[in-house]
Formats: structure tokens, C-alpha cells, sequence
């Protein structure tokens, strides 16, 4: 834009009378030809910093898309040497074996595998056969069950790594989905006069509807989250709050909150605590101690001194 301001005021320069004839020439011959040269100069310049610049692009989208296999020799032999097809078969031999690699029973295991089947289920293409549903089911239980890194689990079931990380998310959630109902039941009046009912059979303590905690499950520092999950223990953590019954099973959960929240703030701010603040939770109302006439008790749940409680 500079150059050809300087050029438009030249060729003005040149229409004025009062410029000798000799000089005006010299304009016209020598610098008015100079800043059309200085002008293509510069836009040559910028025409090559823009190819150099496609051509960095480009080469770096070659260095992210180039693979040296279709597929690799470890992972092509999958179908005969992985741990699936070497150790499956005789690890159910053996209940005690099963449930130490898998921390579930062999039962529990094939009842798990019906209900979720269909959803990770994948079809068989004209490139490859599809990972069996069984074998997904095993990849996901060893890796929530062991605590191992997915390159363990690469090298052992010869599944890629991107592929596990697929499996494992995609098989989560279909448990989830297909569980929830039936081990994590709404909350209703029925259902909390028996949990009461087996705390005062099984702990002699009546008129309980369950015990929180909140458990810190430790974790590798996620990037550019500072100190946010690092907790009063000195590692990182995300907390796991949960309410359980006298059976040990869960009867809420909320998973996700960092590691440096304390367990009052996570259950001030949990679902479950604005459905018992607004008596959305179907309490029953409150009754007297066995062998007593009354009065009548309210009921409550058991925690430590942390968390705060308020009046229902």
C-alpha cells in the first residue's frame, strides 16, 4: 500500500507545470519503473513464503498420516498367540485362577457378557475379522481389575493401543448403561425401609439409610490442570463419593470431582444432596427404636464428622 501511495504522488509529481521537462523525464524513465520493479519484488516474496509455507504443511501432514504397516506382525498374529486365545480357555478351568485374573466370578462373567453383547458386538469386514465381544469383555476387566497401563495390555492381548482405548471406553459405558437400573435402583419408601431394616439386622443399628465416604482414586496429573487434582495425601486423585448399604453395595455414586475438593464440598454439590434438600428422596417418615414405644426417631445416615447434614 506504501508503494503505491509513493507511486500515485510521483505521477502527480510529474503533471505539475512547474517540473522542468529534463526532470520530469528522469521521473518517468528511472524511478517510476524502480517502484514497479520494488512492488513485483515484494509480491514475489510473498507468493514464495506462502508456497514454502503449503509445503511445511504438507510435509508435516505426511509425517502424521505415513505408517510403516496395514498391520503390524505383533498385531497380525492376534488370532493364534494372544493371551485371549492362550489363556481363556484354561483359565475357566479353574474358578480361583478366573477370579484372581479377572476379580469376578466365572458366572458373574457369562452373565455380564449376555447383557452386553449386542451392544459391543462389531461386524466382520472383507479387511479383517472383528474382535469377539468375549474378548473386548476380557481387555476391559483385566484393565479395571489389574490397575495395568494399556501398553501391557497391548503387548499381551496384541490389540492396538488406539484400539484398546476404543474397546475399553465403548464397553464401560455399555455396563453402565445396561446396569444402572438394576444395581443402582431409584430411591423409593420400599426400598429404604429395607436397607433399614438389614443395618439393624446386620450392624444392630436402626433407623439407617446408608454410610458415605468419599474415596480418592489415584491418578496420573492430566495436563494443564495445575494443582487441581492434587489432594491432602500429596499425590493426584479424583474423588469417588459414594453411599453404600450394609451389603456393601452402592446405592449412589458421583465419580469425577478433584482431588483437592474436601468431602463436604463434593456432597454439597452432589445430585444427591439437592434431591435431600428438597425432599425428593421418598424418606419415610420417622419411627421409634425396637423394644421401645416411642418416640419416634428420624432416620439417618452414617458419616464421619466432615460432611454436614442438613434437617429433613
Amino acid at each position: 500500500m506504501q508503494t503505491s501511495v509513493i507511486k500515485t504522488r510521483v505521477h502527480w509529481l510529474t503533471l505539475r507545470p512547474c517540473v522542468h521537462p529534463f526532470t520530469r523525464s528522469v521521473i518517468m524513465t528511472h524511478i517510476v519503473p524502480t517502484f514497479g520493479i520494488f512492488q513485483r519484488s515484494m509480491m514475489e516474496v510473498y507468493r514464495r513464503k506462502r508456497a514454502v509455507f503449503a509445503y511445511l504443511v504438507y510435509k508435516n501432514y505426511l509425517k502424521r498420516t505415513e505408517r510403516g504397516f496395514w498391520e503390524h506382525p505383533l498385531v497380525a498374529k492376534r488370532l493364534l498367540q494372544c493371551t485371549f486365545t492362550t489363556m481363556f480357555t484354561e483359565l475357566r478351568e479353574d474358578d480361583t485362577k478366573f477370579f484372581n485374573y479377572f476379580r469376578m466370578s466365572i458366572k458373574s462373567f457369562d452373565d455380564l457378557a449376555c447383557k452386553i453383547s449386542d451392544v459391543i458386538k462389531s461386524e466382520d469386514t472383507v479387511m479383517r475379522l472383528a474382535i469377539s465381544p468375549l474378548e473386548k469383555l476380557c481387555v476391559t476387566l483385566r484393565y479395571l481389575g489389574s490397575g495395568c497401563y494399556i501398553i501391557d495390555l497391548h503387548y499381551s492381548y496384541r490389540i492396538g493401543h488406539s484400539t484398546l482405548c476404543t474397546i475399553i471406553r465403548k464397553v464401560c459405558k455399555a455396563i453402565w448403561d445396561r446396569l444402572l437400573q438394576e444395581c443402582i435402583p431409584k430411591f423409593c419408601t420400599e426400598k429404604w425401609l429395607q436397607i433399614a431394616e438389614r443395618f439393624e439386622k446386620r450392624a444392630n443399628f436402626p433407623n439407617c439409610l446408608g454410610a458415605l465416604d468419599g474415596k480418592h482414586v489415584r491418578i496420573v496429573k492430566p495436563t494443564k490442570t495445575g494443582s487441581l487434582c492434587h489432594n491432602y495425601k500429596n499425590y493426584f486423585s479424583i474423588v469417588l463419593f459414594a453411599i453404600a448399604d450394609s451389603n456393601y453395595e452402592f446405592l449412589y455414586i458421583d465419580v469425577g470431582s478433584f482431588g483437592r475438593e474436601s468431602d463436604c464440598t463434593i456432597f454439597e454439590t452432589s445430585q444427591f444432596f439437592h434431591f435431600l434438600q428438597n425432599n425428593e428422596l421418598d424418606i419415610p417418615k420417622g419411627m421409634a427404636l425396637p423394644g421401645t414405644a416411642g418416640p419416634n426417631l428420624p432416620f439417618t445416615f452414617v458419616a464421619d464428622e466432615a460432611f454436614s447434614f442438613p434437617k429433613m
